[in-house]
């Protein structure tokens, strides 16, 4: 190691300087909790209506232009952390149970202000050797829990969507390599009508892949579901086997916790199927892969190891702030069809020199150090301390289930597989699809509950139905707090209910006086 090189003292600098100026980041954090526990809402979400909550931030914002004369660090600063204060969301709230956002771990909320100050990128060794060295790191450890080999690799990425996309083009190149197509220098023109299976209930996101790649919306086949929100292996079989001749399979989507229902398609049966007929298996467990840090969920992702591809969000279960998804290759080489050699950026020479990095397993160059709040979290807590948690969350939505199941107005439309409830709420004589929605909206809008919707055919039969649902990822929330908000729900729902509403031309108006 050389002798280091000493620099002359200075003024302190504008820009987050390692030591002095990450002492000021702490002081400026330390600063912005004043206005913020002055000014915050104490709900979930502000009180009011929308519109008027977004015409109040726009307000005080002023005209719609970069100032000409900054007002100073503290100042903007102060002005920032009030709006958020007044009108933000506030994911702590033991109330907020509407979506897959968690409330972020302190310790990687410190971690990620790290990698903001470091400014480090992920593209290549010098754009940020230490993170690069530990983005290495913490996906060899991901990969293990999954069951994976020393083969396999993996690229931290910006959403599960982005993920997913990622997991697609790499097995639609590698499925037409096969066939002696190179869909990367000439499209998918020559690939013949390629197609991608899953259940009917995946996420949106591989849709929108599938048209991304050029695949077109169309090329995602929906294999049906059963009665527990789980892909049925005999119709997968059943589809791949009529589309032999006729299509090119790119990919099947195993789904390892639904949006709605947490449910887990059976990994080891679709994994056969996916052998036998030879076609790569990608597994979408943004929600799901979180059941690994528990002992006693784990055995939900029980066949994992044997997927080609796997997409998991640590801003899901992992309470981590967004972003922080993953995808994981079963065998890292198959990242080759995204490599690139760039001049200015990573040429041969450079990468046998040990200067690469990691431009070839992603659509981005730079590429924020997202991994470090993930490697503060696992040295904190480790995995037992993780499952804790998620064992607490799932604990939770089982006494939410109990709950519902105990009031005659509410109705539970599937039971808990991991920390998501989805029921609604019962009366007679009017539309249970208008007042649902509205029950949800008023909770949301007087400040009480932020909570979810979705539609669901009840039961598997009939049409969709709008549902309300919970999602359930604070694990200081107590089991106090949950009944606390369904009397809540309860009350305003007798209140919706006394009130007869139903929607005509988008007015809510009287059906009873």
């Amino acid at each position: 190691m050389s002798e280091k090189i000493a620099f002359p003292r200075r003024q302190r600098s504008k820009f987050a300087t390692p030591g002095d100026g990450w002492t000021a980041i702490g002081h400026g954090l330390a600063q912005l909790a004043g206005p913020v526990e002055s000014r915050h809402h104490g709900a979930p979400l502000p009180w009011g209506d929308p519109a008027a909550v977004l015409h109040a931030v726009a307000e005080q914002l002023g005209p719609e232009q970069v100032p000409d004369h900054g007002a100073g660090e503290d100042a903007a600063l102060n002005r920032v952390a009030e709006l958020i204060a007044a009108y933000g969301l506030d994911l702590t709230h033991r109330h907020a149970a509407a979506h897959l956002q968690p409330p972020s771990l302190r310790v990687a909320v410190i971690a990620d202000a790290l990698a903001g100050a470091t400014n480090a990128s992920l593209d290549t060794y010098d754009s940020g050797p230490a993170t690069l060295a530990i983005e290495k790191w913490t996906i060899s450890a991901l990969a293990k829990l999954a069951g994976f080999t020393e083969r396999s690799g993996g690229v931290f990425g910006p959403g599960g969507s982005y993920s997913n996309l990622l997991a697609l083009l790499i097995a639609r190149d590698y499925s037409a390599a096969r066939l002696g197509i190179d869909t990367r220098s000439n499209g998918v023109s020559g690939l013949p009508r390629p197609v991608v299976l899953c259940s009917q209930i995946a996420h949106f996101s591989v849709h929108r892949a599938c048209a991304a790649l050029g695949l077109g919306e169309s090329a995602a086949i929906g294999v049906p579901v059963d009665s527990a929100h789980r892909m049925i292996p005999e119709a997968l079989d059943e589809l791949l086997t009529g589309l032999a001749e006729s299509h090119s399979p790119v990919a099947i989507v195993a789904t390892a916790g639904t949006t709605d229902f947490g449910s887990v398609d059976p990994l080891p049966e679709i994994a056969r199927i996916a052998a036998r007929h030879d076609v790569w298996m990608h597994v979408d467990a943004a929600y799901g892969f979180g059941t690994l840090f528990s002992d006693k969920l784990a055995g939900l992702l029980t066949g994992l190891e044997r997927a080609d591809s796997v997409t998991l969000d640590l801003h899901k279960v992992g309470w981590q702030p967004a972003a922080a998804s993953v995808l994981l290759l079963a065998d890292q080489q198959r990242f080759s069809s995204l490599n690139r050699s760039v001049a200015y950026l990573n040429p041969d020479d450079d990468i046998e020199a040990g200067f690469g990095g990691l431009l070839g397993q992603t659509l981005q160059t730079t590429r924020r150090p997202d991994v470090l709040k993930v490697l503060a979290t696992f040295l904190a807590y480790g995995r037992t301390g993780l499952g804790e948690m998620l064992d607490t969350c799932h604990d939770l939505a089982r006494h939410a289930e109990r709950r519902i199941v105990t009031e005659p107005q509410l109705e539970l439309v599937a039971p808990v597989t991991m920390t998501t409830v989805v029921f609604r709420y019962r009366c007679e004589d009017l539309d249970l699809d208008q007042v649902n929605g509205e029950l949800r909206r008023r909770l949301i809008s007087t400040g009480k509950a932020l909570i979810g919707r979705t539609q669901v055919c009840v039961h598997g039969a009939g049409e969709p139905r709008t549902c309300v649902k919970l999602t359930l990822l604070n694990p200081e929330t107590t089991e106090r707090d949950i009944d606390v908000l369904f009397d809540e729900l309860l009350r305003i729902g007798l209140e919706v209910e006394s009130e007869g509403l139903r929607r005509e031309h988008g007015e809510m108006v009287k059906i009873h006086e």
